[in-house]
């Protein structure tokens, strides 16, 4: 049987072009070599360490935050079988909704790995070593990320000492210390699920900075936030070695700019240095299909690979490795399969680190605005001034507008706090129509909310704040 369009890959990117071309009329196969559907994101990534970030932070309200609100009861205790419970059943009901999902939009679903053999023909290799060949019309490239590692540094993953963010996610008792290296989202979010949990957590990065692509001013306050909550930092710090010893494991780095090597003593460490694409054995060499120097697929404004009829979308090509990001991309490509005008807006993509507060991002940061040497004006308020955030508790953090001096369009907008990763968006609807801060100033906000420390900052960028 000939397809419309075969996808490599169910991950959110993957699934969402095969719901969306099966919607659109086209005949649709999906090949996926793992288990379940999902990809690393419904199954070890975005939706398991969601769980775990929800839970542990239910666990830490209770053990700080409800006597204050007058709900008296004795010290939490820590079941880490039931909340690994409730993330695996989260994970199972996510993948079989996908799966549910398939079926109800007639998409064919072949079990086993994909291989591009040339335009408009996929094998695919099952469990037993049977291949088969599939053709179609049109072929989606949407396999997803791999963990990277560390560069230079042989790292043996047995995921019970040394862990990717995969084995951080199962871990059988919370480690006394947790050395992480890595100052990113995967990483600070991992770090601070066991850290509320009850383990000491280091975090040894290599730049100067975590979060190296956030805002400058939201990492070095964040910094701050996550410091009172014990983590303990190693910034500018190039990790030489890990290894497992007699009980955990050894991580030794040295100064970036220069002084002695250091080692530290841990129960767990977790590798989270970003992720790479997975583009490896998908005979893409052989079939034509150009990569760049770190493997992801090249691809055109259409997402059109260097083959006609052979698209790639999601972390498998350039741009941030975010799930949200391979959704519109999948989509797009979909549309554009059948004849449509795909688009994706990648100046109006959200950002979330999930950890509490939480940081949510969208459009430039102050620094990429500098180096573009564009004339901008800020506006800020913080979450202290907020009526809601004392009430709940959550003063911590801020809200921040970036606009446009001249004609005040807002070119950013970053959020540390409480539900940021809700209120992000509607600063994205407002860029998406290329709105200003005086528009997003004068639309009426609730009360009390915390979204209406959106409002303020807006009105602290066109004009004035009123509650500060």
């Amino acid at each position: 049987m000939a397809y419309d369009v075969v996808i490599i890959g169910s991950g959110p990117g993957g699934y969402v072009c095969a719901i969306k071309a099966s919607q659109l009329g086209l005949k649709v196969a999906v090949v996926e070599k793992n288990a379940t559907f999902g990809g690393t994101c419904l199954n070890i990534g975005c939706i398991p360490s969601k769980a775990l970030l929800y839970a542990s932070e239910m666990f830490a309200e209770a053990g700080h935050s409800f006597d204050t609100l007058g709900v008296e009861i004795p010290a939490p205790k820590l079941n880490l079988k039931k909340m690994m419970a409730h993330k695996d059943a989260t994970v199972s009901s996510n993948v079989n909704g996908v799966a549910f999902l398939f079926k109800k939009n007639k998409i064919d679903a072949f079990r086993g790995t994909g291989k591009v053999v040339a335009a408009g023909k996929v094998s695919v290799t099952g469990e037993d070593g049977k291949v088969e060949e599939i053709e179609t019309k049109n072929i989606v490239i949407a396999t997803g990320s791999d963990v990277a590692g560390i560069p230079g540094v042989k790292v043996d993953f047995d995921e019970t000492v040394i862990v990717s963010s995969t084995g951080a996610l199962s871990l059988e008792k919370v480690p006394g210390h947790l050395v992480v290296v890595g100052g990113g989202v995967i990483g600070l979010e991992l770090g601070s699920v066991w850290a509320r949990l009850g383990a000491k957590v280091t975090v040894v990065e290599f730049l100067d900075t975590i979060l190296g692509g956030m805002d400058g001013e939201v990492s070095k306050q964040f910094q701050r936030l996550l410091s009172k909550q014990g983590f303990e930092f190693k910034l500018g710090a190039k990790v030489t070695g890990v290894a497992k010893a007699k009980k955990g494991a050894t991580v030794t780095f040295e100064p970036v700019k220069g002084g002695a090597v250091e080692t530290i003593e841990a129960d767990a460490v977790l590798i989270s240095t970003g992720r790479r694409a997975f583009s490896d054995s998908l005979g893409l060499k052989e079939a034509g299909v150009e990569v760049d120097e770190r493997g992801r697929v090249k691809t055109d404004g259409h997402l059109r690979t260097s083959v006609p009829g052979i698209y790639a979308i999601g972390d498998v090509i350039a741009g941030p490795m975010l799930a949200h990001k391979a959704e519109d991309e999948g989509v797009a490509v979909a549309e554009t399969i059948a004849g449509q005008a795909g688009h994706v807006n990648y100046d109006v993509i959200p950002s979330v680190v999930y950890t509490s507060p939480e940081i949510a991002s969208v459009g430039k940061t102050e620094e990429e605005l500098k180096k573009a040497g564009i004339d901008y004006k800020v506006g800020k308020f913080p979450f202290t001034a907020n009526g809601r955030a004392r009430a709940m508790l959550h003063t911590d953090g801020f809200v921040k507008i970036l606009a446009d001096k001249q004609s005040d369009r807002v070119l950013g907008v970053h959020i540390v706090g409480f539900g940021a990763g809700e209120m992000i968006h509607e600063a994205a609807v407002l860029m998406e129509f290329g709105g200003s801060s005086e528009d997003l100033a004068r639309t009426c906000h609730a009360h009390p909310t915390m979204s209406e420390a959106v409002k303020e900052a807006a009105l602290a960028t066109f004009f004035k704040p009123i509650h500060i």
